[in-house]
């Protein structure tokens, strides 16, 4: 009897997923997306790309979705690159949009980057790193200077990072007076000659129990 509850305390604690991933691209336009599409954003070969290894990025730029989220798993390639200063990008999740600093987002984002790929940073909020991999973690799984698999679980107060199948972050928020839900961004960090790309973006909802 205790085996069954147990087992099904167990069933109901994971997420209900819907079918299928969707995908939240179509690979040739910004269709679902708002950002700077004019100067910063352009769509490359299926890819969301930004930024340059001849010069530097000014400042931080956010291409987010139109909708918000709550509960789900977004999968997506990343490649970055880099020749000077600091370079780095991020995929925020469960966050919105402010105007100060101008063109940032605060929340949850996944960082990228030496030095940050794989941890969980809490952007333009409470501006601190939130859970971190261990070094040798990320030395194992990182493939520099080109496509990365990103696998983000939001669940509840539950977000764990996968970085090519493997997980670097699995962090629980105890502050229950920030938001659980929120758009989808990719980051280009500024003070950096970087050349930073997204592709092959799905997200697969969950139910908010």
């Amino acid at each position: 009897m205790r085996m069954r509850l147990l087992l099904l305390s167990l069933f109901l604690s994971l997420p209900s997923l819907a079918a299928d991933p969707l995908p939240l691209s179509d690979g040739r336009t910004f269709a679902g997306w708002e950002g700077d599409t004019n100067k910063t954003w352009r769509v490359v070969d299926g890819a969301f790309q930004a930024g340059s290894l001849d010069t530097k990025f000014p400042r931080n730029e956010f291409l987010c979705t139109t909708r918000q989220y709550t509960n789900f798993i977004v999968r997506l390639k990343v490649r970055l690159r880099g020749t000077e200063g600091f370079v780095n990008g991020g995929v925020q999740l469960r966050s919105q949009r402010i105007t100060q600093p101008p063109n940032e987002m605060k929340g949850y984002q996944a960082d990228i980057g030496a030095g940050w790929w794989g941890a969980l940073y809490d952007e333009s909020r409470r501006n601190k790193m939130l859970a971190t991999p261990k070094p040798e973690v990320i030395q194992k799984a990182l493939k520099p200077d080109d496509w990365n698999d990103y696998e983000i679980r939001c669940h509840d107060r539950r977000i764990q990072i996968f970085l090519n199948g493997v997980q670097t972050v699995d962090y629980t928020e105890t502050d229950e007076t920030l938001p659980q839900f929120g758009r989808i961004g990719l980051q280009i960090h500024g003070d950096g000659k970087t050349e930073i790309a997204y592709k092959e973006i799905t997200i697969q909802e969950s139910e908010v129990r």
